[in-house]
């Protein structure tokens, strides 16, 4: 970066499916000491909002948000004499919303954890071979994927009058430059993707529209066009910009646009044999690779193959995440029973180890409710003694999470044949120094912890690059990105009270049976 530049900063959004935040990110140093410096201006809540038996996500309360903490932003970067040189919007995945021909919001995109797409999965592959699927999107069959969510629609007055499809960043991108777009990486989640041709899959939408089209546009007429990370989408309309402060162009950028890819753009690896864990609500647990996996095998484990930045594919299972803690929380406070999360972690810590383990993935853990209630439910179909105590749920979330973890990296690394031999952490689950160690134990590999803010340092490190504040491959904005990031490294068997693999093979057997290690 030129001297010029120095006071170059960046505007990131990260959305979440609790909160918000608005980030300001800066590049300092001279070429080869670069880092970034991020500083959050914006935190607002984000959450499901039940009207009519439907889950919505309310996205104009998302948008305020966002041009609330585009201003804060504007008045940091003008007191520090710096320039706003881009925007960036990341975001959790699937969901949409859909537009009529004027570009006018039809409805709040209904939420991912809403049961419309109930039995859709099986619809669809009763109309098109399973294995067909896969061989052409990849992915992970969740009923939630905007594929099944579309499916489900396809008959509605919504649908009927929609002529375009965004998904959440790029509708909030909408209403920034006025320029509709698919970011490839979001885009690969919906399963109307081919995973080879990083593009949509006229075969698949064709197949689709013949067994489930409704009226109003065709799928495939719904779709904007695809767009790699690193893109320029647009400038800030300009009553955006005066709304914010903003005097002259700032460039929207296409950044890795699902949260995940711009976290694994986050991770601190110096080599190829790394697997990561994007650790928030959801858990993201795979690997980065060059091309897709798509065998038989693959299929049958239910991997996914998700795109990312610079031509890559995340290789990778949805693992259900800190959600289970965070509604056991939500409920616990509903109750008015105390449920302070550091109580909870160091009272779980004494807790014997893998008294309790289920499933975490298990399609009763999908929808907001009593936690608590369905995790003992779960033990005791699966004849196990259900937890007693707050600290005992808590213990049996985090060692059936590291169990989670532990099937995923194994697994990820026999189907891809490669090997790992180091685990990256990301995102809010770093600070959750238990969980943490439990995934070494688990995994009997070392974990790397950090960055916390993983999505929204990957999506300021491509935004930088994309405006020539920085150059380089993935490995020279990982090495930008780990200057400066506190990173804390845990080994199996380092904590207080160690627990040996084959009583976590002992806890897989009660529920999958062995895993096999490659």
């Amino acid at each position: 970066m030129s001297e010029q530049d120095a006071g170059a900063a960046f505007v990131a959004v990260d959305l979440g499916a609790s909160s918000g935040r608005v980030i300001v990110g800066r590049v300092l140093g001279a070429p080869g000491d670069q880092r970034v410096e991020l500083h959050e201006v914006n935190r607002f809540p984000n959450g499901p909002v039940e009207v009519g038996g439907t889950l919505h996500w309310d996205v104009l309360r998302l948008y305020q948000g966002i041009t609330d903490g585009l201003r804060a932003a504007v008045r940091e970067i003008h007191a520090r004499g710096d320039v706003l040189a881009g925007v960036g919007i990341d975001s959790w995945a699937v969901d949409y919303g859909l537009l009529d021909a004027d570009g006018t919001l039809l409805a709040n995109p209904v939420h991912y954890r809403d049961s419309r797409t109930a039995g859709v999965p099986d619809r669809v592959f009763a109309q098109i071979d399973a294995a067909d699927h896969y061989s052409v999107n990849g992915l992970q069959t969740q009923p939630f994927n905007t594929e099944f969510q579309l499916v489900a629609a396809a008959r509605s007055a919504q649908k009927a009058a929609a002529a375009s499809l965004l998904l959440i960043p790029d509708l909030l991108g909408y209403w920034l430059t006025g320029e509709q777009v698919a970011e490839v990486t979001n885009a690969s989640t919906t399963g109307l993707l081919d995973v080879r041709a990083r593009d949509w899959s006229a075969a698949l939408l064709d197949r689709l529209e013949g067994a489930f089209g409704g009226a109003g546009a065709t799928f495939a007429e719904l779709l904007p066009p695809v767009v790699e990370a690193g893109e320029i989408i647009g400038t800030l309309l300009p009553a955006v910009a005066q709304a914010a402060g903003i005097h002259g162009q700032v460039p929207v950028i296409a950044v890795g646009s699902h949260d995940t890819a711009s976290a694994v753009v986050a991770v601190p690896a110096t080599s190829e044999s790394f697997a990561y864990i994007s650790c928030g609500t959801w858990s993201l647990v795979g690997l980065e690779l060059a091309e897709p996996v798509l065998s038989a095998a693959s299929r049958a484990a239910n991997f996914t193959n998700e795109l990312g930045v610079d031509g890559t594919v995340r290789y990778l299972r949805n693992v259900m995440g800190l959600w289970l803690l965070q509604e056991s929380i939500r409920t616990w406070n509903a109750a008015g029973l105390p449920a302070d999360l550091p109580d909870l972690l160091a009272a779980a810590a004494q807790v014997p180890p893998l008294t309790t383990v289920v499933d975490v993935d298990a399609p009763e853990f999908l929808a907001p409710g009593d936690m608590p209630a369905r995790i003992a439910a779960a033990a005791e179909r699966t004849g196990q003694t259900p937890p007693q105590s707050q600290a005992e749920t808590v213990r049996c979330i985090l060692d059936s999470l590291a169990l989670a973890y532990r099937r995923a990296v194994r697994q990820a690394s026999e189907l891809s044949g490669r090997a790992v031999d180091v685990v990256h952490v990301v995102g809010g689950g770093v600070r959750n120094e238990l969980l943490c160690q439990l995934t070494a134990d688990a995994t009997g590999l070392s974990v790397v912890a950090g960055p916390v803010e993983g999505a929204a340092l990957g999506n300021v490190l491509v935004q930088a690059r994309a405006v020539g504040a920085l150059t380089g491959d993935l490995a020279a904005l990982r090495a930008v990105g780990a200057r400066g990031v506190e990173l804390r490294r845990y080994v199996p068997g380092g904590g207080t009270a160690p627990v040996a693999d084959e009583h976590w093979e002992a806890a897989a057997r009660r529920l999958h049976g062995p895993v096999r290690t490659p």
